[in-house]
Order: C-alpha cells, then sequence, then structure tokens
C-alpha cells in the first residue's frame, strides 16, 4: 500500500483539508501576509465551522454558498450561543476568504458582504496607575536575575512594546544613546520608538553584565535562544506578587499602561497610535476612554456640586 505524504498545516483540520481553496487561502496568508501562528489557527478554526456548516446544508463547495448562506451560518452560530467578539471573528474570516476568492476571480460576488455580527461589548483594560507601575517596575536589582527583571519592566512600561517583539529583540535593535527601540510589529511592519532614561539605564547595566555581542538576543533563555512569551508572562505574575501588587500583571497590562498615562499627559491620539504601532487609530482611542474615566473622577473628587448621589442616600 502506497504511503502519503503527510498534509501541511494548513491542510490538517477536518473538513477543511477537503477544500482546496481554503488551504490556498492559508499558505497565501501564512507565505504572503506573513500572518502570526495564532492568527491562522483562528481562521483555520472559524473556516472550519463554516465547512461543517455548509455541509450540513448539503453544500459541499463553500464557493457555492452564497449571501443568503453566510447570514444563516452566522445565525445559526448566534443560536449555538456564540459571543459577539466569537461571530465577529468568523464573519472577519468569511470576509477575508471571500474577498480573495473574488480577486482571484473565483466568485463573481461576496456571499459576505452586507451582513454584520452582533455589536460586542467593549470592556476597557485594566492598567495601572503611575505610583503602582512605579512600584512594579521597580525590583531590586541585587537579586539573582534582578538586572534582567529590571530592563525588562522598565522597557515594557517606557516604550509600550508588545510581549512578543520585546522577546524578539536584538542588541542591535537597541540604540542606547539615542534612546530608541526598533521592533517588527503586527504585519511585520518596522517601527521605533523611544527608550526612556530609566530604561536605558537598565538595559545599559543588563548588557554590561551579559557582555553580549550585537546580534545576540536581549533576553536570552535556555540555551541562548529568545526568551519565550510564557516564561515572561509567568515571571512578570510572581514579579508583581513580590512588588505587593494584587491586580493581575501580565506584560499587555504594562502596555495599556504606557498608552494611557502617554495620553493623559500628552492629549496626542495620533502619537499614541504610532508609539503602539495601531494600523487603525480606533484601536487606539479606546485609550480616550480611560483618559475620560480619569478626568470624570477628578471632576467627582474637586467640583463642590459634582456629587451625583443625592445627600442622605
Amino acid at each position: 500500500m502506497k504511503t502519503q505524504p503527510a498534509p501541511a498545516a494548513a491542510d490538517q483540520a477536518p473538513g477543511v483539508a477537503t477544500a482546496p481553496e481554503v488551504v490556498e487561502f492559508l499558505r497565501h496568508l501564512e507565505v504572503e501576509k506573513r500572518t502570526s501562528p495564532h492568527t491562522l489557527d483562528a481562521y483555520r478554526r472559524d473556516l472550519h465551522a463554516l465547512a461543517a456548516w455548509a455541509q450540513g446544508q448539503g453544500i459541499v463547495d463553500l464557493v457555492r454558498v452564497d449571501n443568503p448562506g453566510v447570514r444563516a451560518f452566522i445565525a445559526a452560530e448566534h443560536r449555538r450561543g456564540l459571543a459577539p467578539k466569537s461571530l465577529q471573528r468568523r464573519l472577519s474570516a468569511c470576509r477575508s476568504f471571500y474577498r480573495w476568492l473574488l480577486r482571484h476571480g473565483r466568485i463573481q460576488a461576496d456571499p459576505s458582504a452586507g451582513i454584520r455580527a452582533p455589536k460586542a461589548a467593549r470592556k476597557l483594560p485594566q492598567v495601572l496607575d503611575p505610583d503602582e507601575a512605579k512600584a512594579l517596575v521597580e525590583v531590586p536589582t541585587d537579586v539573582p536575575l534582578g538586572l534582567r527583571d529590571r530592563a525588562i519592566l522598565e522597557l515594557f512600561y517606557s516604550s509600550g512594546l508588545r510581549l512578543s517583539e520585546l522577546c524578539a529583540l536584538r542588541w542591535r535593535d537597541l540604540q542606547l544613546d539615542d534612546g530608541l527601540v526598533t521592533v517588527l510589529g503586527k504585519g511585520s511592519k518596522q517601527r521605533s520608538v523611544p527608550v526612556g532614561s530609566h530604561a536605558r539605564r537598565a538595559l545599559a547595566a543588563w548588557r554590561a553584565e551579559t557582555g553580549a555581542a550585537a546580534d545576540a538576543p536581549v533576553f536570552p533563555g535556555r540555551g541562548g535562544a529568545p526568551i519565550t512569551p510564557r516564561a515572561v508572562q509567568l515571571r512578570l505574575r510572581l514579579l508583581a506578587q513580590r512588588q505587593g501588587l494584587f491586580k493581575r500583571v501580565h506584560p499587555h497590562l504594562l502596555r495599556h499602561s504606557f498608552a494611557s498615562h502617554v495620553l493623559e499627559s500628552s492629549g496626542d491620539l495620533r502619537g499614541v497610535q504610532e508609539l503602539l504601532g495601531h494600523a487603525d487609530i480606533a484601536t487606539t482611542q479606546i485609550y480616550t476612554h480611560l483618559d475620560f474615566q480619569h478626568l470624570a473622577k477628578v471632576y467627582d473628587a474637586a467640583h463642590p456640586r459634582a456629587r451625583r448621589k443625592p445627600e442622605g442616600s
């Protein structure tokens, strides 16, 4: 019996393996768009769900799904109890897939056009206040890994880096004299971000201890490879407990805190968008709501007629 070659990663999801258009689309995302593995997995799951629904309707080929079909699929997922945010992601995957088919002349019209998923309630991210941020980043440096931990925390809070960006850093990406760090963000977009004086000093002390070469990872893990995201997450949680913080501290919390504090002081939304590397300013606008919450608290505390509850209530 002739042995069949193992399927590629994009082909392995049941139901999707038999849809060559989906396999080709996922390879396009992976190779040409350089989509992250996490996003690829999400697209694969969403298109698998579409394929499973279509097969249940007797539709073997996803190319034959029409506009009422996509609408019925989203409605069926909604009835199944899928949350609005998950429905939005399902629909986004369908849109991307069918627009790709349309561009390549595989279909005559986009069946996902004009369909909207239910709006998800927007949850504001938690942030540290400036005193909490200061207490977190100022970890002792005279303990094992103290210089490294201080450099990680200071850089997160100073420059608002994503976890993946920090883990991938090499010393050549840092210009400590100029106070700049260059990172490769989402969609392989490069940006340069300022590095504050406290972070520069912490990084200089860490490099002096390691004596690392320019092409070495700034934060090495086992065997000299870059530190893993999971290792950083676990370390931040431990350091937060040691510093007496009882919030759930994670790398993105420091990114949120960075953005909120810069916006609160500057009011420059476009500038914060550039610093964070957001493609869409709507993503950055969530921090204006955080800023308003802060202003509302100041108003309530300071204005003599700001009390909103009646006397004696």
